[in-house]
């Protein structure tokens, strides 16, 4: 499998957790369940962020400057929405809490589209078939699954 599909179907499975908590954060009445929900997502969304760091931006650092384009993009929104996560941690107010949160999902959905639509499209373009293989395979072992 490769790495970009591993990291695809990642994201399918963060689409439903979005879906739940952007329907269901409106209307929470505590502050600790707000801030639950954040913690349970961070802890997802930093090991998928350190996946395609480690994996994925570094074998495409051959190919594009990761200072400049989509690489730099893509990693100062990892922490755009890591900030937004830690903020949410220490916030006293439930609503701004739900703010916080809201606004790292809204984030999150959208650094996933520029992924889905641009960076994944050239790293199949600049990666060969057996590279991308062996950062599924990379993958796979840092996930402890079985392909």
């Amino acid at each position: 499998m490769k790495v970009t599909d591993a990291l695809l179907g990642e994201h399918g499975v963060f689409y439903a957790q979005f879906d739940y908590m952007e329907k269901n954060i409106p209307h929470a009445m505590d502050l600790t369940l707000v801030k639950s929900l954040g913690a349970m997502l961070t802890a997802a969304l930093a090991t998928h962020a350190h996946m395609e760091d480690e994996l994925l931006f570094i074998a495409l650092e051959a190919h594009i400057d990761p200072q400049f384009g989509p690489l730099a993009v893509m990693r100062m929104e990892h922490n755009e929405i890591e900030g937004s996560l830690i903020r949410l941690q220490e916030a006293q107010d439930l609503a701004a809490a739900k703010n916080l949160l809201l606004h790292a999902i809204q984030t999150a959905r959208a650094h996933f589209a520029k992924e889905e639509q641009v960076l994944f499209v050239m790293a199949q373009q600049m990666l060969d078939t057996r590279t991308l293989e062996q950062l599924g395979r990379k993958w796979a072992a840092a996930r402890k699954v079985a392909i």
